[in-house]
């Protein structure tokens, strides 16, 4: 991150800090993709046991990640205020604190596992599959947050095209490790469902190590020499970031777990409409990968501005971000109303399921119009370390306005399945606004 001078300069080093962050995330999401479709074609059951495995472990990994999270805007300002000698010890409080959170979780996990997938009407072989995915998930546990954690130190200091090229080497590292697993090639035995796992947990390490070797040897992450000495952890240090983080990762599960909640929710309706649901939350998340670029983008660079206490600075590229996020927002819009039958078609040659995919795509329009806004707020708030109030605002907007209202529309319409839609749309409207409120009262009372 630099200082810049005018719009254009602005608007030119977002676009340089966006484009590898948006070129990262879809990579990620294709890394998920991948693991469902090739586990796919080992059979049914693994492609179920995956999927189970999946919905446990999704919620987790992203509420992890918000916590994670916590590292740009606190880099960022300590960046914009020229204190960069205080970024090591963040960061290396920061390892701490991931590998501390990962054990945790390990060691959750290992006690409440399976008694969660005994509770679940699945078949032996399903459960089989699911638990010993995760089970090979968690044996990547610490190399996967410490990746997180270091590839937000990375992203802060807007060297963003540094993760894109990390994780585009992973993607394919991931795939023929997939290949090796699922399928057992080269000796290995095929795994299935389960090797999808262990595929996961080799790309973490190796991730991992990658970005551990570039940040100790290559310019300008080795002048912060993060890993030349050990320090004693600092509780009080990981309290800072989890007063922060927190409530990120608290949004963001909140976020997540309401999709969760509303399919199953949908489980009442028939195969054909869960189905269609699915697919159209699936193709909906591909676009939301934007305007989460976006945000990310927008807490580096406000932050940046917001500890060189240059507020009406840090304003403009908020206005830069939000204004990027409305436009692609009609534009996607756009796309999705021209292309929703073949769409659909990719997804099913069910003309039933083609048919509800069509409409639900039409509910979807409006996901755009709202995440389009309301995304790319959270981050302008994240860099000005205003997380609380996001926190709330999602909880009021998805549990308790979006999802009864999505159950009053679903079984007291006509609407039927597109009543949990509905709700959804209403909570992320009403999100958009309360945020966009909350934003212009925290740059005034900055200002």
């Amino acid at each position: 991150m630099y200082e810049t001078r005018s719009i254009s300069e602005k608007l030119s080093l977002f676009i340089k800090i966006l484009i590898p962050i948006l070129v990262t995330q879809v990579g990620l999401y294709l890394m998920n993709f991948f693991d469902t479709i090739m586990a796919g074609q080992a059979g049914a059951n693994d492609l179920a046991g995956v999927a189970i495995g999946s919905s446990v472990w999704v919620p987790i990994l992203t509420g992890v990640t918000g916590i994670l999270m916590a590292i740009p805007p606190i880099v960022s300002q300590l960046l914009g205020a020229q204190q960069s000698e205080r970024i090591t010890h963040v960061i290396r409080q920061g390892i701490y604190l991931s590998i501390a959170i990962a054990g945790a979780i390990f060691i959750i996990g290992a006690l409440v596992l399976t008694p969660i997938l005994n509770a679940l009407s699945l078949e032996t072989e399903v459960r089989h599959i699911a638990k010993y995915y995760l089970v090979s998930l968690g044996l990547g546990m610490v190399p996967l947050f410490l990746f997180n954690l270091l590839r937000s130190f990375i992203d802060s200091l807007g060297q963003t095209k540094t993760s894109m090229t990390i994780i585009l080497l992973a993607l394919p590292i991931n795939v023929f490790f997939n290949y090796l697993f699922i399928f057992g090639k080269f000796g290995v035995p095929a795994l299935g469902g389960i090797g999808a796992g262990i595929a996961s947990a080799v790309t973490y390490f190796i991730s991992a190590c990658i970005a551990i070797y570039i940040i100790h040897q290559k310019v300008p992450f080795s002048s912060y020499q993060v890993f030349s000495s050990i320090e004693k952890p600092s509780f009080r240090a990981w309290g800072e970031q989890l007063k922060i983080g927190v409530p990120i990762g608290i949004t963001i599960f909140f976020e997540t777990s309401i999709f969760a909640a509303i399919t199953l929710l949908m489980s009442v309706y028939n195969t054909e409409t869960i189905a269609a649901h699915q697919a159209a939350i699936n193709f909906a998340t591909l676009f939301y990968m934007l305007p989460l670029a976006i945000a990310m983008a927008l807490t580096i660079a406000v932050g940046f501005e917001v500890g060189a206490n240059r507020l009406s600075e840090a304003t403009l590229y908020s206005k830069i971000g939000i204004s990027s996020g409305v436009i692609f927002s009609i534009v996607s819009g756009g796309l999705i109303f021209i292309f929703r039958e073949p769409v659909a078609m990719l997804y099913s040659n069910d003309p039933k399921v083609i048919d509800l995919m069509k409409t639900f795509l039409i509910y979807a329009i409006f996901f755009q119009i709202s995440d389009g806004i309301g995304t790319p707020i959270q981050g302008a708030l994240r860099g000005y370390k205003d997380v609380n109030a996001a926190s709330i605002i999602a909880l009021i907007s998805f549990w308790i306005l979006g999802l009864p209202t999505g159950y009053i529309v679903a079984n007291f319409t006509d609407l039927g399945p597109y009543g949990y839609w509905v709700g959804l749309i209403t909570g992320l409207g009403f999100g958009a606004l309360a945020l966009s409120v909350r934003l212009i009262f925290i740059s005034k009372r900055s200002i």
